[in-house]
């Protein structure tokens, strides 16, 4: 074991090995990128050697995991939370740029500026999971956002693109304001950025009701809100995933909201821990409002960008049901839901990229009979609305990732009966989306006017298969991905004198 002593510079870099790697080489490729005139061959070479720098940031965030290090309290975390937390940014990372590679080839885009961007947006998201003091937090986030911008509108060519893009742009400028004016109180309430210091601050001084420190952690509230695309703060989510290219789509779906969660997670339970009882019941109304609102106007989607995006909002309310939870088990169960998540979403965006011409939308009509002509495809498929809806054994992964989540809310201190009860009753109501699209690929005829499906690239095959297979074996094994997401969670625990100021709180965040 090894501990950092994040006040001593180089060992604070020692600590930032992996994100200064991913930074670093993101920068080295972006003068290449820019060096070479564009060409198709240009833009694939770059995103190979993209997804080779994150197969080395991934071995350097494992390496890092099995050192099992530990540090003084400063800026960033050295625990298992961040390190498994960067594995599925990794993962998200790598398959947005190999189905990015195939769908740019597609698309007849030359420039590897896709794939650049990827790899600062994921720094900025590494930096973000890492975060134990709010202007790291906000400097990750806006790393990640600026970035992700640019992504949502490089198809230049499109006018829902565009219009996706100033949306995702000034809806993200304005949850920012809220996220800064958020940390500004906090910091007016408590005199400290630390997330530790925080929580300490808010039991020595008795802040618990202090009204600064209380609409600071409004403010902040709704900042999270939007950039994990919670009800009512979702209402950018549909238009943004439509407009956007088919891997920054899933990227975005996936990969920023794993960012996004890991953070508002550290912030909340360690910063606003002895808060408990404040933050508490908002959280469970945004909680049950995106459970059902995300579910129920997916029900009338066609469009299946469209259908995965009020997925990914219904998906944020379930995510939101284990931070509700107040405990180390939520926490796990989080990073066992968002590997769940990823690996399901990215799978079925690949299935997409190949059913994909032009900048027509893919639509259930052109599912219809895929089973007659592309059964691989279809059964692919299967495997990945599945595992989104949490069905056993055949959506693999997905119905554990749902059931952890269920016994963090039921085994809390304070049981959350009324979350698991609706957690239950709302996948239910996504059975009727996630089921239709199975139902028409397998039980309808395909269209004669259908448009003949292509052969499946090499990377967006791979994208397909790794996420299939990990999805089924983690199905039947879930312990090999537990016994990681349930070591070395962050310290989500408040001092020990909490029992004494606010007896109320729950006994799983008391020392």
């Amino acid at each position: 074991m090894r501990t950092f002593d994040l006040a001593i510079p180089s060992q604070l870099s020692a600590a930032l090995i992996p994100d200064l790697l991913l930074m670093g080489g993101a920068l080295a490729l972006l003068l290449w990128a820019v060096w070479r005139k564009e060409s198709a061959s240009h833009q694939r070479s770059v995103g190979v050697l993209s997804i080779g720098l994150c197969v080395a940031t991934l071995v350097a965030v494992v390496l890092m995991m099995f050192e099992r290090g530990v540090a003084t309290d400063g800026p960033i975390a050295v625990d298992n939370f961040r390190w498994m937390a960067d594995i599925i940014i990794l993962l998200g990372t790598i398959g947005a740029i190999a189905l990015g590679i195939d769908d740019n080839d597609r698309a007849g885009t030359t420039t590897a500026e896709m794939h650049v961007l990827i790899l600062l947006a994921s720094s900025g998201m590494m930096l973000l999971a890492a975060a134990r003091d709010l202007m790291i937090v906000f400097l990750g986030i806006e790393l990640m956002s600026i970035s992700v911008y640019a992504l949502a509108g490089l198809n230049r060519r499109s006018e829902r693109s565009a219009e996706g893009a100033l949306k995702y742009f000034l809806l993200g400028a304005f949850s920012t304001a809220f996220l800064l004016y958020g940390i500004a109180l906090v910091y007016g309430a408590t005199g400290t950025t630390g997330l530790h210091q925080i929580g300490l601050r808010v039991v020595e001084q008795e802040l618990f009701t202090s009204p600064l420190l209380l609409i600071g952690i409004a403010l902040l509230l709704v900042g999270f809100g939007f950039k994990v695309a919670i009800v009512p703060f979702h209402m950018w989510a549909p238009d943004v995933y439509d407009g956007s290219p088919n891997p920054i789509t899933a990227y975005m779906a996936a990969t920023v909201k794993t960012a996004a969660f890991a953070a508002f997670l550290r912030v909340w339970l360690e910063a606003f821990g002895g808060e408990f009882v404040s933050w508490h019941r908002a959280v469970v109304g945004l909680a049950i409002a995106t459970m059902v609102i995300g579910n129920a106007i997916g029900l009338v989607q066609r469009n299946l960008k469209r259908l995965l995006a009020y997925s990914s909002i219904a998906h944020a309310g379930f995510i939101l049901v284990a931070i509700a939870a107040g405990t180390e088990q939520g926490a796990s169960a989080m990073l066992f839901y968002l590997l769940a998540y990823t690996l399901a979403t990215f799978g079925a965006f690949a299935v997409i990229v190949v059913l994909s011409r032009g900048d027509a939308p893919v639509t259930t009509d052109d599912v219809s009979g895929l089973w007659t002509v592309r059964p691989w495809l279809a059964l692919g498929m299967t495997v990945f609305m599945l595992a989104l809806m949490g069905f056993p054994i055949f959506g693999g992964i997905g119905f554990f990732a749902k059931w952890y989540v269920l016994k963090a809310a039921l085994q809390a201190p304070e049981p959350q009966t009324l979350l698991a009860v609706v957690l239950v009753l709302t996948t239910v109501i996504s059975a009727g989306y996630y089921l239709y699209v199975i139902m028409v690929m397998f039980m309808r005829p395909r269209r004669e006017d259908a448009p003949a499906v292509g052969a499946t690239p090499a990377w967006t095959q791979f994208v397909m298969v790794a996420a299939a297979a990990t999805i089924l074996i983690l199905g039947v094994m879930p312990d090999l991905a537990v016994r990681y997401a349930t070591v070395g969670v962050p310290r989500l625990t408040a001092p020990a004198n909490v029992a004494k100021i606010a007896p109320s709180q729950p006994a799983a965040l008391i020392r």
